[in-house]
């Protein structure tokens, strides 16, 4: 059996590759990284301009173009040395910085192809945006090269972000868990907040996939699974990512610095009883492990730490925001003095700090019930269609 015969999913780069008159006319700037692939793993910048697109610059989200840079840091490099082309970072520049990054490329469409992980606080949602609202205020067209959302299109999770807590891990209010694709999401915010905050919707394409359906988790589209960043390294590590996250507000490890981030969480002051009360909960979907280890790099880097692996059973059934939700408060009862909330630089509080929490949550409403002994499951939306969200007219998948 070929490649081509496993593959379900012909992507938006794909069809772009195949028909560059899909972008339209005039000189085309590629938002992408190493997760830019055709489905047989050819780089797509050499591969558009093999094809005759009239690709004249590049752009970087956070961990670079190359995806070697770890959380919150991006590459130098100016140049990509497979193309030639001029590469511009765009991480943490929004805003007139940005605008004028466009209007100096000299693009006239901006193609946007990037492996978004379907959460709401994966920085490359937060670009999206940022780039939309320039192309919107700038003139430059955005087209969507379409790909598939790796947890499927049937579930949404969590609430909507409130507008006081939005910050470049949450820029609008939309779901944890979105359930979109990004061109799906592209068209909601084009159609709600971008011409709120730029006077004016963007010139929006979406180059849509042929062959994906919304029940199509990463593994059913026979597309090769590239990680999206350093520690999203596996189909698994997404399916959890959007529960475990939060665990980044907090004083635990989320498993950076191991073999499975985020599907590995612990901290020097979790005993015996972890595991065994989580185990009570009888959350759908997922057992957890006891386990000890010894983070390389990030939080408790070189301590012996204790905490749960996330071993999952039923990916349909498991709910990884009611999920990490529920260890949260198990944390806060077992361990009242030790557990702690993760504070930034940068907030209105009486520290002058603001809690990195708040920010994955969008609002302050999870930190709050957890530290008042209150049951923060109440704060979790049922898991729901993305159509409950986003409306029927923001889809494009059935």
């Amino acid at each position: 059996m070929s490649t081509d015969d496993r593959v379900a999913v012909t992507t938006g780069i794909a069809r772009l590759h195949a028909s560059p008159a899909l972008a339209g006319p005039g000189r085309l700037g590629l938002v992408t990284n190493h997760t830019g692939v055709l489905p047989d793993l050819r780089p797509a910048a050499p591969a558009l301009l093999e094809a005759g697109a009239r690709l004249v610059a590049l752009f970087g989200p956070e961990h670079g173009l190359h995806g070697t840079a770890q959380a919150g840091a991006s590459e130098a490099a100016r140049t990509d040395p497979a193309t030639g082309l001029p590469v511009h970072d765009t991480y943490r520049c929004s805003g007139a910085r940005l605008d004028a990054l466009l209007r100096d490329s000299g693009v006239d469409a901006l193609v946007y192809d990037l492996q978004d992980v379907g959460a709401r606080f994966y920085t490359y949602v937060g670009t999206m945006f940022d780039l939309m609202l320039s192309a919107a205020r700038t003139g430059v067209r955005f087209v969507v090269a379409d790909r598939p959302n790796p947890l499927g299109g049937l579930v949404s999770e969590g609430p909507l972000l409130e507008e006081a807590w939005a910050s470049f891990v949450g820029r609008a209010p939309i779901p944890v868990r979105h359930g979109l694709t990004c061109g799906e999401l592209a068209r909601h915010l084009n159609a709600s907040i971008v011409p709120e905050v730029a006077g004016d919707r963007a010139g929006l394409t979406v180059i849509e996939m042929t062959g994906w359906r919304r029940p199509m988790d990463a593994g059913a589209t026979g597309l090769p699974w590239v990680a999206p960043s350093p520690n999203i390294p596996t189909p698994a590590t997404a399916a959890v990512y959007p529960g475990t996250c939060l665990f980044e507000g907090t004083n635990l490890s989320e498993g950076r610095g191991t073999t499975q981030p985020f599907e590995t969480v612990g901290a020097p002051y979790i005993d015996a009883r972890f595991a065994p009360s989580l185990a009570e909960l009888a959350l759908p979907g997922v057992h957890f492990r006891d386990l000890r280890y010894v983070p390389t790099f990030h939080k408790h880097a070189g301590r012996p730490l204790r905490g749960v692996q996330l071993h999952l059973t039923d990916r349909e059934a498991f709910a990884p925001v009611r999920t990490a939700v529920a260890m949260l408060a198990v944390l806060r009862r077992l361990y009242p003095d030790d557990f702690a909330w993760h504070t930034v630089d940068g907030g209105a509080d009486r520290t002058g700090h603001r809690h990195f929490i708040d920010l994955l949550w969008g609002s302050d409403r999870l930190r709050r019930t957890v530290d008042a002994g209150a049951d923060p499951l109440s704060l979790c939306d049922p898991p729901a269609p993305p159509v409950h969200w986003a409306g029927a007219d923001t889809l494009l998948y059935d």
